[in-house]
């Protein structure tokens, strides 16, 4: 009696229509918080739209997930373009936070160095196999995602120094997670050139 074979997942689903989505809400948000850079104290009603189109992709990037998990929806495409579509918004809030002078320029630069060596580091390794994000490596995305949302938030000016403080000390134990994630991925990626290789390797020579 035969095996049937396995049940495709196909590409186009619900979970990854959703991580698409996610990468082409990250213009819009930069649109916003950039029409708001003219605000003397940057809590115009721009920098609100973008606070809310940041929160509605990071909600789609929970809700992509979990879909793909419960329906059995995890695809290679998901796999490749979950992290990257994370990479575009946390990337691009980065950079323009750093452009408006709200977050200290070697803060950005470590991150997105690390996040581009990863991506590289990704297809790189490709042909050995697919290396989706870690546990490590979603914390660090989590942790991003907070920072920036309290650093997005133009409450300072209401709560204080002390909201200030808060985001700073989040912001870099975002850095610090990143830092260790990113060597982590670089330890699997050598793990997997190595055990495929291995694998193709015949036990002894032919002759």
């Amino acid at each position: 009696m035969s095996i049937p074979p396995a049940k495709q997942v196909p590409t186009l689903n619900i979970a990854n229509v959703l991580t698409v989505v996610r990468i082409l809400l990250v213009p819009f948000f930069i649109w916003f918080l950039l029409l708001d850079d003219s605000a003397d104290d940057g809590s115009g009603l721009f920098r609100w739209l973008a606070v809310a189109v940041f929160a509605v992709a990071i909600y789609t990037d929970k809700l992509d997930g979990d879909l793909a998990r419960s329906r059995g929806l995890i695809t290679d495409f998901g796999k490749i373009a979950d992290p990257i579509a994370d990479k575009l918004l946390i990337g691009a809030a980065l950079i323009l936070l750093s452009v408006l002078g709200e977050l200290w320029w070697w803060v950005t630069l470590v991150i997105l160095i690390r996040e581009l060596g990863i991506t590289v580091l990704r297809f790189a390794v490709i042909r050995y196999g697919v290396m989706p994000a870690s546990r490590g490596g979603k914390l660090k995305t989590v942790i991003q995602t907070f920072a920036i949302f309290l650093y997005l938030l133009p409450l300072a000016g209401v709560l204080g120094d002390w909201y200030s403080w808060v985001a700073i000390a989040v912001m870099l134990a975002a850095v610090a997670v990143t830092v260790v994630t990113g060597i982590d991925y670089i330890i699997q990626a050598i793990r997997l050139r190595r055990d495929a290789r291995s694998a193709q390797r015949p036990d002894s020579p032919t002759s």
